[in-house]
């Protein structure tokens, strides 16, 4: 099986400074991620600079309550004079780039930067003017689900499919933040898996390791999760971004996970052969004479596995002994005769 692939998302997490965001890619590359992932927007090309109740998020959400869309994306965006020098950046360090762009014109932009791949936003999955321009550029996508319905992803799916026949993998994401590990509902990997036939992984906003494991035992193939330099710093997507030491763990534990699923072949394991070396046999227990009934007495089934198995136990009790046997000796069903009674 192929190992995962990890998507470290910077996202905010940058804080507005471009040092720090330069130190997340290098922080995301020795923390074994394989891609970082920036967001190509500005609080305009997202929303309007509009102040009314639609505008705001609920005062009930645990991060971002009472704040309008349009500060809370100014305050996150990654300024797009910073993408160039970030793609260079990770080109040299060895380690993927690519963005989620948010408008056509965002598209464009990262056309020009050569991006490998796209991905869509689990809020842009109904836009389909936008997926559609996407999927012209015949690039591989990502595509996360969260806050999505199966009809607006069938309709997602269809118009990628139509005009991109390259790689499309589906994230299965709760858009939550944080996400508790209950509501990831992990089972619907299988249901995307089976509905779209294409590949699947995990877009994770809960905390800790757990969930990400999981479903790279139900099937993902990409894990994506929010990189932060340490939550203490604060910022937008801190309390549910992984920190450095946290998101190699996470690397480490779904790479041991994946190794674990192996192969559905049931076949003798080379690592099982000393345990199949001592299995149970049947064993002469002591010595015994030529002419002596095989009995209880005289045999037992013991470890290791040199002598008949234990199955055979019907068929040679009662028969006679045809040699001497000193104890230790493994049965062979040679060592034995019919009685002539």
């Amino acid at each position: 099986m192929l190992a995962p692939k990890y998507i470290a998302e910077i996202s905010g997490n940058h804080l507005g400074k471009l040092d720090n965001a330069k130190l997340l890619i290098q922080v995301a590359k020795n923390s074994g991620a394989d891609h970082v992932k920036l967001q190509t927007y500005t609080a305009s090309t997202i929303t309007l600079n509009i102040s009314t109740p639609e505008f705001r998020i609920r005062s009930s959400h645990p991060l971002w309550g009472g704040r309008t869309l349009y500060s809370l994306y100014e305050e996150a965006h990654t300024p797009w004079e910073w993408h160039k020098e970030l793609f260079d950046l990770a080109h040299t360090l060895g380690i993927g780039i690519f963005s989620s762009p948010f408008d056509f014109s965002a598209v464009d932009f990262l056309e020009d930067l050569k991006t490998p791949l796209y991905k869509i936003a689990s809020l842009e999955t109904g836009d389909i003017p936008l997926i559609r321009y996407i999927a012209q550029t015949g690039k591989p996508i990502i595509a996360s689900t969260g806050a999505s319905t199966l009809e607006e992803i069938d309709l997602m799916v269809e118009t990628i499919l139509k005009f991109n026949s390259n790689e499309l993998t589906l994230l299965l994401c709760t858009s939550s933040y944080p996400a508790k590990p209950q509501d990831a509902h992990l089972n619907r990997l299988r249901l995307l898996q089976e509905r779209y036939g294409v590949s699947v992984g995990l877009s994770d906003h809960t905390l800790g390791n757990t969930t990400a494991v999981a479903a790279i035992a139900l099937g993902a193939t990409v894990i994506e999760k929010h990189l932060c330099l340490d939550r203490a710093l604060g910022g937008p997507d801190a309390d549910f971004s992984s920190t450095p030491d946290e998101f190699k763990s996470l690397v480490q534990s779904c790479n041991e996970a994946s190794d674990s699923l192996g192969h559905s072949d049931w076949s003798s394991l080379d690592v099982e052969d000393e345990s199949r070396r001592l299995r149970r046999s049947l064993y002469v227990s002591r010595d015994v004479d030529a002419g002596e009934i095989v009995s209880k007495e005289n045999i037992k089934s013991v470890r290791p596995s040199f002598g008949l198995p234990p199955k055979f136990w019907d068929e040679v009790e009662g028969r006679r002994f045809v040699h001497s046997l000193s104890a230790g000796t493994p049965l062979k069903i040679e060592h034995t005769q019919e009685t002539d009674d």
